[in-house]
């Protein structure tokens, strides 16, 4: 990136960089740059233009642009790898149907398959599993997809030739004779429908079938006849909900639910509609309705931009009427590629803006995740999913139960104590931290990477903020959404991706000598490190003090107590004691030069000690100083009062 396009990014005049950046020949730049300004036609052409035809389907797929995504697909037709990766990428992000398509280029037919019938595309999925020589499972594909939409003719008519291929005229029979007459399948169906009858030596019933094709103007299907084709006709209109929804295809499904795309053909727009499918005159699934309906009050009170809007409650169903958000959910996003921290940062204040409004209405979402956080088609994020929220006092607590996501789910919520704000916010900080270094959380495993040590441009002050999120102690988190947001917004994330990936922390290997073996208690109540003949000090172990041991370390001045050695086994930081003893009078001047120093290289890391002070300088008599570790620190701490405590002790 040049001079003038990195100013421009800089000034975060993205439209201009990019232009100028594609002027100048920088086509891979020029993409990157549209791609973050949300231009995602734009990016794409760019990215056709560099030569990676794969990440332009993509992008064309983010703009809509069919054509242009035809014209990509086209362009990778002849590379298999590059197809498996781009199909492998739009799975993830739940375009099944080009995924299909690219699964097909790639040449790899039964993934292609399960993509075409994850599109709502039985028969071509049939279709292919067939060409892989799996007709048992092209005959469950169909069966499944009619169990879902039984009126969808031509599935019966599908499975029908497909049985009759394989010998089996009677469920081929079957299967055909359901096809209503008048129906535009009605003639193809006839057409085997009268070679299965032959197949029985129904003579009579294969008779009238017959007549009714040829006045229907067609012929019967031969005993060789051809399989399936993908030019076969058209799936038929899908079924009309509640009056005025359209069904484009299912999103997703639970128990208690399915989201479904639809049209609303009253307001010409995309919807998405949520149908409960859960409850029964038995009482089953009341639980999940009694959330339903809580999730519906919720969003009536919550009009707030930052909330995926509810555009209609339907009670016959019942169902949620939502707006449609065509940017896919912030779990796809993760699974795409790494997330720059800028924009992991703007996401995640908005999240906290919606919480923020949501708390203040007294109302708790419990179960903030990936899947939650969704994307309208200009990229912006909403909050969604107040199914399972709390309404009432937040003096009140709401016991956690079984409600919510594990992995994102609060320490207190898990061991099943009430959820509060902060139980909010935890999951606010997992999300976040996940889109900062790319590792998962766990519910089991303590994380492994720090968010400075996944990107370069960050240090120990952002890993100190995005670390009071998820502290196990919900006094510890941030107070509220919009001190958490001004926290994060307060210190700058940069907007490139340095470097691309995180940096995994390497595996411990086991010690030849346990650590208990190297230690001696002295009489004078000093521990001795045995290796290194030193005595040292040990503090415990917490995210917090790793991160300023790791500053400590970094930082290398020698007036810095020294950080030893991380014994996680024992859970302890081991540092080396300072000699002397701690400082009773005023420092001398190269004392205070000494300590100078020794704050400037840890202020470079970008912590404050926010403990200078005479309990904290040690000094021996031969002049040397020390400034001793301190795990924990006054979270108003900063490098201007460092200096000033300092002045102090002069």
């Amino acid at each position: 990136m040049d001079d003038d396009v990195a100013r421009l990014v800089d000034e975060q005049r993205l439209i201009e960089a990019a232009e100028l950046a594609s002027q100048r020949g920088d086509a891979r730049g020029a993409s990157d740059i549209f791609e973050r300004a949300c231009e995602w036609g734009r990016a794409a052409n760019e990215a056709m233009r560099a030569g990676d035809a794969a990440r332009a389907l993509v992008l064309a797929m983010d703009a809509r642009d069919d054509a242009l995504a035809e014209a990509a697909l086209a362009a990778i037709a002849n590379d298999v790898a590059a197809a498996d990766r781009v199909a492998r990428q739009l799975e993830r992000r739940g375009d099944h149907a080009w995924a299909a398509r690219a699964f097909e280029a790639a040449k790899h037919t039964s993934d292609a398959a399960r993509a075409w019938d994850r599109a709502g595309e039985a028969p071509r999925a049939a279709e292919l599993f067939e060409q892989a020589g799996d007709a048992a499972q092209a005959a469950r594909t169909l069966d499944m997809a009619i169990r879902r939409t039984p009126e969808r003719w031509e599935l019966h008519v599908a499975l029908g030739e497909l049985l009759l291929r394989y010998g089996k005229p009677e469920a081929a029979a079957r299967a055909l004779q359901k096809v209503p007459a008048g129906d535009p399948m009605r003639r193809r169906s006839l057409a085997s429908l009268v070679a299965a009858l032959d197949r029985l030596d129904l003579t009579q019933a294969s008779a009238e079938a017959a007549r009714e094709l040829a006045a229907l103007g067609g012929a019967p299907t031969a005993p060789s006849a051809a399989p399936m084709t993908a030019t076969a006709p058209l799936p038929a209109p899908r079924a009309r909900l509640f009056g005025r929804y359209d069904v484009v295809r299912e999103i997703a499904s639970s128990p208690t639910a399915r989201v479904l795309e639809a049209i609303d053909v009253v307001r010409g727009e995309r919807v998405a509609v949520k149908v409960f499918a859960a409850y029964d005159v038995r009482g089953v699934g009341r639980d999940a309705l009694t959330r339903f309906e809580r999730e519906v009050r919720v969003l009536g009170a919550l009009a707030h931009p930052c909330v995926v809007p509810l555009r209609d409650y339907v009670a016959d169903g019942p169902a949620l009427v939502l707006a449609w958000m065509g940017g896919g959910t912030l779990e796809t996003m993760l699974a795409a590629g790494p997330i720059a921290p800028s924009r992991a940062i703007e996401i995640a204040g908005v999240v906290l803006s919606a919480l923020g409004e949501a708390h203040r209405l007294g109302v708790l979402h419990r179960d903030i995740k990936p899947a939650n956080v969704l994307f309208d088609e200009a990229g912006a994020p909403k909050l969604a999913d107040f199914g399972v929220a709390h309404l009432g006092d937040l003096t009140a607590t709401a016991t956690a139960g079984v409600i919510g996501t594990l992995a994102y789910m609060s320490p207190e919520q898990r061991e099943g104590r009430p959820a509060t704000i902060a139980s909010d916010l935890f999951g606010v900080g997992a999300i976040l931290r996940e889109m900062l270094t790319g590792e998962k959380p766990s519910p089991s495993e303590p994380p492994r990477v720090r968010p400075s040590a996944a990107h370069r441009d960050l240090d120990a002050r952002h890993d100190d903020v995005v670390l009071r999120f998820t502290n196990a102690d919900p006094s510890a988190r941030p107070h509220d959404a919009f001190a958490a947001r001004g926290a994060l917004l307060a210190l700058s994330w940069p907007s490139a991706i340095e470097p691309a990936a995180p940096r995994p922390v390497p595996e411990r290997k086991a010690s030849e000598r346990p650590a208990a073996g190297r230690l001696d208690m002295m009489l004078d109540g000093r521990v001795v490190d045995r290796w290194i003949g030193r005595a040292i000090e040990r503090v415990p172990l917490t995210e917090r003090a790793l991160v300023r041991a790791a500053a400590f370390a970094r930082a290398g001045d020698p007036s810095l107590q020294t950080v030893l050695r991380v014994d996680r086994d024992a859970e302890e930081i081991w540092l080396d004691a300072p000699r002397g003893r701690a400082l009773d009078r005023s420092l001398t001047a190269p004392e205070r030069r000494a300590l100078h120093a020794a704050l400037d290289a840890l202020h470079a890391t970008g912590i404050a000690h926010g403990c200078v002070c005479a309990e904290h300088i040690h000094v021996d008599t031969t002049g040397e100083v020390t400034l001793r570790f301190v795990a924990e620190h006054d979270a108003t701490s900063t490098t201007d009062l460092d200096r000033a405590s300092l002045a102090r002790l002069a």
